[in-house]
């Protein structure tokens, strides 16, 4: 048995890689593999996930730990690990670092979501948050779209100096800014641990294309009910975005959206139209799913090989 961690995990799999492994298994049988909803235990330091999944890519499962206050102690909010077992045998295959895993499949998913709904000129990202998965958000617009500014809105100026530092190794011009800035951007990204709205929605460019993932709780929200209300909206699948996404769950029960709006990203992966006119403005709400890290750790596992 294997065992991945994160410096191989970061040398086999390129983000474009990832998104393209994403982009086939949506565009194939997609979520509908066996992939049950996750289970949530609260714990004494914060909260522990368990995803698993099982496919023609293997048999997988991956425990995840939530912890508030890490960031304070120089930790990462999310820490995991990955179990893939062979398809056949089931025979366990290798245990891979499951933070950068998380880290590059949500970005990823993300990235695949902008592939397919952001405006193909869209260069202009205004990310929220600082930490591991603003990083990773970074540079997955990068890998799909041609990005010429990156502004950080974060509260830890240390570490939005650092990701501003990170986009400009990419050769993109990067600075810090403020919420308001979503004005001037094609692309939004909102990557904090926030529970309520991290900008006004009346302040969204028309044309803007927007990931939200942060919020993975029903009563959590990263986006304010204007910008759910102006949107056409694609999530993973219904079923967990109505279970389990605060972004969309609020809106509903605010009464700016209903649930029959909502479009599966498997949906866009196999050629359905959301985005009609340049004005449009995109939203993909992402909460995870097992059956992403699945694909992206036999993915890597392969390229490992």
């Amino acid at each position: 048995m294997r065992v991945v961690d994160k410096e191989e995990l970061r040398a086999a799999l390129s983000m474009s890689a990832a998104i393209d492994a994403l982009d086939d298994a949506f565009g194939g049988d997609g979520p509908s593999l066996t992939t049950p909803m996750r289970t949530t235990l609260a714990t004494p330091a914060g909260t522990l996930l368990s995803m698993p999944a099982a496919g023609e890519a293997g048999v997988g499962v991956k425990l995840v730990t939530l912890s508030e206050f890490n960031p304070q102690r120089g930790l990462p909010f999310t820490q995991a690990v990955y179990v893939l077992f062979d398809a056949t045998t089931q025979a366990p295959e290798a245990v891979i670092d499951g933070t950068e895993l998380t880290a590059i499949r949500t970005a990823a998913v993300s990235g695949l979501a902008t592939r397919r709904l952001a405006n193909p000129q869209a260069s202009r990202l205004v990310v929220f948050g600082a930490g591991v998965q603003a990083t990773a958000h970074v540079e997955a617009m990068h890998a799909v779209r041609p990005l010429t500014e990156v502004v950080v809105v974060g509260r830890d100026r240390t570490r939005a100096d650092a990701l501003v530092a990170f986009a400009k190794r990419l050769g993109v011009d990067a600075r810090t800014g403020v919420p308001a800035d979503v004005a001037n951007a094609d692309l939004v990204c909102t990557c904090t641990t926030s529970a309520v709205s991290v900008f006004d929605g009346d302040d969204l460019a028309d044309g803007t294309h927007v990931n939200a993932i942060g919020a993975f709780l029903a009563d959590q929200r990263e986006l304010d009910t204007q910008t759910m209300r102006r949107a056409k909206i694609v999530v993973e699948t219904r079923e967990v975005a109505l279970r389990e996404a605060g972004d969309v769950l609020i809106a509903i029960e605010e009464g700016a959206i209903v649930a029959n709006q909502l479009v599966d990203l498997a949906e866009v992966a196999r050629g359905r139209p959301v985005r009609t006119a340049p004005s449009d403005v995109t939203v993909f709400v992402s909460v995870g799913s097992a059956f992403e890290d699945l694909v992206v750790a036999r993915a890597a596992l392969r390229a490992i090989a």
